[in-house]
């Protein structure tokens, strides 16, 4: 079953990275997930300026660019979304262009 942040990460389906994106899926518990992220609304407390690519073939892991995938299996990394900063391993801004976007180590 999908989170509230969940459902507002796919809301955002316009994420693109630079070249590739990582395939990420969101999962339901943070004991499933690689990473645990928080979703910053200013770009300058983020770690990652993502931005969400259309097509699984733009998404490689490290790019800044992340494709949402619809099974777990898919996936090059899992994410858990937090819902406090403190809890958090990675901290996120979304980018409304892929310019915009600023790698990160995922």
């Amino acid at each position: 079953m999908m989170t509230r942040h969940g459902i507002a990460v796919l809301a955002f389906l316009g994420f693109c990275f630079p070249a590739h994106a990582t395939k990420v899926f969101v999962v339901d518990y943070q004991s499933q997930a690689d990473y645990k992220v928080y979703i910053e609304k200013h770009a300058s407390k983020a770690d990652c300026q993502i931005f969400l690519v259309k097509y699984a073939s733009q998404a490689k892991r490290g790019s800044g660019k992340w494709f949402q995938v619809p099974y777990k299996s898919q996936a090059d990394v899992t994410v858990y979304l937090v819902k406090h900063q403190s809890q958090a391993d990675l901290k996120i801004h979304f980018v409304d262009y892929q310019s915009q976007s600023k790698p990160c180590f995922m």
